[in-house]
Parts: C-alpha cells; structure tokens; sequence
C-alpha cells in the first residue's frame, strides 16, 4: 500500500499545493516563497526518505506568519493521510541531531493526541530575513493536523540557522523512525486497539 497524499490549500493569505510520499527516497521539488524555509524542507526531505514536493506562495509582503503556519497545517494533514489507519507502524520515534555547535532532540509519538512541547529558548532568533521564532507556529500546526504529539528541545546552540536545521533534521529522523512499519504487528500499535 502506497502511503502518500496530495493537499492543496488556498486562502486569501496563501496558495499551497504538497505532495508526500512517506516511503521516498529523500527526493524534493520545493518551491516556497521563503527560502530559509525552502531549504529546511529539502534537508526534511532529504534526512526522513520522503520525497517531497511543494509549491507555496503567501502574502510575505505582510509578514511570513501567513505561509509559515499554512505549511504547517499542510504538512500535518499530508502526513495523517498518508499514515492512513495507522496499522502496523512502529508508532514512536526520536532522534538527536548536531548541527555544528546546535544539538536537538525531537520526540514522537503517533498517537492521534496533537501536542507539542517546545522548548527552543533563542538568543537570536534572525537568520537573514528570516525569524526562527515562528518555527514554533509550523510545528504547533503540524502536529495539530498530523495527530502527533511531539517534543522538541534544543539541548544546545547559539546560531539560529545552525538550530534550525537540526530541528528539522531530528523531525524528520524522528517521523521517519515512527512511521515505519513493524513486521510483528498486525494492527495498530495501542493496547486500546485505536489511535
């Protein structure tokens, strides 16, 4: 079973089109109106094998809120439909990624409870144009869409690009930890028999 999804999101504020497929290869077509966080999601892509492909457009004239979150509730649903009934998959994954002198760790569990600890205390938050800060709205998005609860922590850095990309990094790691299938396992992973 093919486990991938199609999401198209369009708004006053933003116009979002994105294609997931969890079982790629770290393949990415990205076309996102920020490039900070054009980058971001070609190393997501790349370091959690899923091919990846978005388009995005928004009103960054006003401000890079508008996009950022959008991409963040696309995401989330793009990963929910792809992860389907969510049998036999392994359910939980971490990881823990060095980005030069920045170390995060990135916590998940697959469990249709959307939460999410953030814990990343910046000094300076500016990379370029871009502010690391809204990093927190992408993710508190994404986890409300995907169903997931999720623990970010920055255990150490000081450059906001370098911080920035292990998070990424380490979310991907972690997704892609969590979404792979368990052979000894025939439905979902819950003592509840639901998620």
């Amino acid at each position: 079973m093919k486990r991938d999804a199609d999401i198209e999101r369009k708004t006053r504020e933003t116009d979002i089109q994105l294609r997931l497929n969890l079982d790629g290869k770290g393949l990415s077509s990205i076309d996102i109106d920020i490039p900070f966080l054009g980058q971001m999601f070609e190393l997501m892509a790349a370091h959690g094998f899923m091919d990846l492909t978005v388009t995005a457009k928004g009103d960054i004239e006003i401000d890079y809120h508008h996009t950022v979150e959008d991409l963040g509730i696309c995401l989330g649903k793009a990963i929910n439909q792809a992860l389907g009934d969510k049998k036999a998959i392994k359910r939980y994954g971490q990881a823990i990624v060095p980005m030069d002198e920045a170390l995060a760790q990135v916590v998940i569990d697959i469990s249709n409870r959307p939460y999410l600890s953030y814990r990343v205390p910046l000094k300076k938050s500016m990379t370029g144009k871009f502010d690391v800060g809204l990093l927190k709205e992408f993710f508190r998005a994404l986890v409300n869409y995907a169903g997931i609860t999720m623990h970010i922590k920055l255990i150490s850095g000081s450059d906001a690009h370098h911080i920035a990309e292990a998070i990424f990094k380490a979310f991907a790691k972690a997704l892609d930890q969590a979404s792979q299938r368990e052979e000894r396992l025939d439905d979902v992973p819950s003592t509840k028999g639901l998620l």
